[in-house]
């Protein structure tokens, strides 16, 4: 079986964290390199990853998701969070970013980048964030593979009260929404969910080859 097949096999939605384990630093470190490395459209990025380690904090988090432990008994819990305000500063911040990166011819650039500023121009508020919401999707799953590769317990969250969260991590100060949640960590040998076969429709209903 092919690692990357045997590494979704082996992750689930963990539902009891085993809270006397903690990720390493190394680890840690590759998991924000992954989400540092994860694509999004126009490559621009709309989000902030926030690492949440302090167990008090989270402890006050439990509430607003509904009651849900892991949010205090993983490891870590990372909140990702898309810009609520998406700006000209935003893309021109991007530009300046790609010309240092490659050394690429600045008119060029600030082209593209004029393009994103009318695209976006374009949108409702609601809309852009609708957009950026997406990529924390893109996001959240680049993290769950990277998370079952390093054999670290993870679990996406959409269930929990963005207003809450808002408030008790002081969003709205930084222009952030919180999009999705996940915990992680180690899972707890009396999670009886790992013990589970896998529920996925198979290939032959989910794929169909057009020639």
């Amino acid at each position: 079986m092919h690692k990357i097949i045997e590494d979704l096999n082996w992750r689930y939605a963990t539902k009891k964290f085993d809270a006397s384990k903690k990720i390493s630093s190394s680890d840690l470190e590759v998991i924000k390199e992954s989400l540092r490395l994860t694509p999004s459209s126009y490559g621009l990025q709309p989000l902030q990853f926030l690492i949440v380690e302090s167990v008090a904090i989270r402890q006050q988090l439990i509430p607003a998701s509904y009651g849900q432990q892991q949010i205090a008994d993983a490891s870590h819990l990372i909140v990702i969070c898309a810009y609520s305000d998406l700006t000209d500063d935003h893309v021109d911040a991007y530009v300046d970013n790609v010309i240092s990166t490659r050394n690429s011819d600045p008119e060029a650039v600030k082209n593209y980048g004029g393009f994103m500023k009318k695209t976006f121009a374009e949108m409702t508020d609601a809309n852009k964030l609708i957009w950026a919401s997406k990529q924390a999707y893109i996001a959240l799953g680049q993290l769950l593979h990277t998370c079952a590769n390093l054999r670290l317990d993870a679990t996406p969250m959409e269930g929990f009260i963005p207003e809450r969260y808002s408030e008790i991590l002081e969003l709205n100060a930084k222009h952030l929404t919180p999009i999705l949640v996940c915990p992680i960590g180690y899972r707890h040998s009396e999670d009886g969910t790992q013990h589970l076969n896998k529920v996925r429709k198979g290939q032959t209903e989910l794929f169909k080859i057009i020639k």
